[in-house]
């Protein structure tokens, strides 16, 4: 058996920086245990498989070790896979995911994605929380499936060293670390060891919690928004009501094919 393979940098227009991801087009479903193994092997933050539905696509996600119910890189990255190599002549993309109904749009020389925004509740976080970061303890917590810290200033959040095999052990898929930012409106990390993946490079679906926060406290709508991982992405966040766009370029790395048997 032989497939297509893409790989893609997103939230970014220039290659070797931004969030890879492969994009895998399927005529019908492999195996949940396939999907897994391609992903393994592919060794990415995450691996979209699509498979067409009517007029719609069933999209699924996958990191090196499990399925994930919301991505956003690889999302931007499928869309991008669809409208730049497969020919997709319309301007709306509708995807049908574990996360609910995702839409993909053009906006000039963007892809807009659409995602539910999530409000995040303040919590009191335990102490080995800090500790795995290297900081020291504030009230400025906030937890959903992920946490997220918010602290002082865009230099501490990219001075973060944190100790992997400790934050593996936080009962959360990953940990959201963001700032204010100095040239943009907020900066931010994410770190998910336990989710397969030590430091994404930019992740969509952490803004969907972060820009809520960010748009409340700057009183903005529209905000820019860069990741400062050692790859770096930018995107765009716009609140619309209980839904956030986020906007971002991408880039094809790679077109290939998997065989196997």
């Amino acid at each position: 058996m032989t497939l297509p393979i893409y790989q893609v940098d997103a939230f970014t227009n220039s290659l070797f920086t931004g969030n890879p991801a492969a994009v895998v087009p399927l005529d019908k479903w492999l195996t949940d245990e396939q999907m897994q193994n391609i992903a393994a092997e592919n060794n990415l933050s995450e691996t979209a498989f699509f498979v067409k539905e009517g007029d719609r696509y069933r999209l699924r996600w996958f990191t090196p070790t499990t399925e994930v119910d919301l991505c956003g890189h690889a999302t931007l990255a499928t869309a991008h896979v669809l409208f730049e190599e497969l020919g997709y002549e319309g301007d709306e993309l509708t995807f049908k995911t574990k996360s609910g109904i995702l839409t993909v749009g053009r906006e000039g020389e963007y892809l807009k994605m659409n995602f539910p925004a999530v409000e995040m509740p303040e919590v009191e976080a335990p102490d080995v929380l800090f500790r795995s970061l290297g900081i020291q303890p504030t009230s400025r917590v906030y937890k959903t499936d992920d946490y997220m810290i918010v602290l002082d200033s865009e230099e501490e959040v990219a001075a973060l060293q944190p100790d992997l095999k400790m934050l593996k052990e936080i009962p959360a898929r990953g940990v959201i670390v963001t700032a204010k930012g100095d040239k943009v409106d907020f900066v931010s990390r994410f770190f998910a060891p336990q989710s397969g993946v030590d430091e994404d490079p930019v992740t969509g679906s952490a803004h969907t919690k972060s820009a809520p926060y960010w748009s409340k406290k700057l009183s903005k709508t529209e905000l820019k928004a860069r990741q400062i991982s050692k790859r770096g992405g930018d995107l765009v966040c716009r609140m619309k009501g209980d839904r956030v766009e986020i906007l971002g370029h991408a880039i094809t790395y790679l077109k290939g094919e998997i065989s196997f048997g």
